[in-house]
This record gives C-alpha cells, sequence and structure tokens, in this order.
C-alpha cells in the first residue's frame, strides 16, 4: 500500500519548475505562464421531431495567446520585440514551456509556434509597496504540441 501511493506521489508534479525557450535560447525569470489551453467551438444544430435533445458538432479550435509575467531585468529584448511589431516588423519566434519534476528532470514540453508578442505591459508602480516589478507580454501563436 505504502508502495502505491509512493509511486501516485511520484506522477504528480509541482508547477513552480518551468522555463521558457524563445527560438532556442532559455529567457531567464518567468514567474507565471498561463495560456497552455485549447479551446474547441461547437454548432448546435436543433434537429426537428427532437425537442429534448440537440446536436452539437466541433468547429474551430483556437490557441489562448500565451501569457508570461517575470521581473523587470536589465534586458529590454521582451519590449524590443513588441515594439517592432508596434512599427509593423512582426519577428515570429518559436519556443518551449519546460517543466520540470522535483529532479530537475524535464518532464514535459509544450512547443508553440510562430509567436509574436500582441500585448506588453509593465509593472504598476506604488511608493508606500515593496514589491518586485513585473513586466507582462502576451504572445499569439499557431498552435502548440505538448511533447
Amino acid at each position: 500500500m505504502k508502495q502505491q501511493s509512493e509511486q501516485a506521489r511520484m506522477q504528480l508534479v509541482g508547477s513552480y519548475r518551468f522555463m521558457v525557450e524563445l527560438d532556442g535560447l532559455l529567457v531567464a525569470g518567468f514567474s507565471e505562464v498561463g495560456g497552455l489551453a485549447v479551446e474547441t467551438d461547437t454548432e448546435e444544430y436543433a434537429e426537428g421531431g427532437l425537442n429534448q435533445f440537440v446536436h452539437r458538432f466541433p468547429s474551430r479550435t483556437k490557441h489562448v495567446p500565451l501569457s508570461l509575467k517575470r521581473g523587470m531585468t536589465l534586458s529590454d529584448e521582451l519590449w524590443n520585440w513588441y515594439a517592432n511589431v508596434v512599427e509593423g516588423q512582426i519577428e515570429r519566434k518559436s519556443g518551449s514551456i519546460i517543466l520540470y519534476n522535483e529532479r530537475d528532470q524535464e518532464f514535459r514540453r509544450w512547443n508553440f509556434y510562430d509567436a509574436y508578442p500582441t500585448k506588453w505591459s509593465g509593472p504598476d508602480l506604488n511608493a508606500s509597496a515593496s514589491e518586485i516589478a513585473v513586466e507582462y507580454i502576451e504572445l499569439t501563436h499557431n498552435g502548440f504540441k505538448m511533447m
């Protein structure tokens, strides 16, 4: 019995050990990653004579934008990437979200493709708080695959 519970524990992985990779380079220090989600819309069809039942057919599948948060650093890489989009120079990058297990071994990888930033926001500034300055970037992409 003890062996079974230990095996189950070994299969669970915390969500706090992860890295973000863009075009093969590890990008340091993201504190949060969101948007690892896929949604499939459905269309409803009410068939005549079956008033208690509605058919639901899958239609378009869409990928939610990735959201990345990290503490402000000396690097302007993310801001410059977004600033280029504002000026009409869209540079698409592919990358990965890599989740590690408690032994720092790669547990799961989500490879995303042809991403570019569509939103950037800087830190909320408050002189009476002692929080870390955080920047946020949102990446629109053409899908991801779980490896």
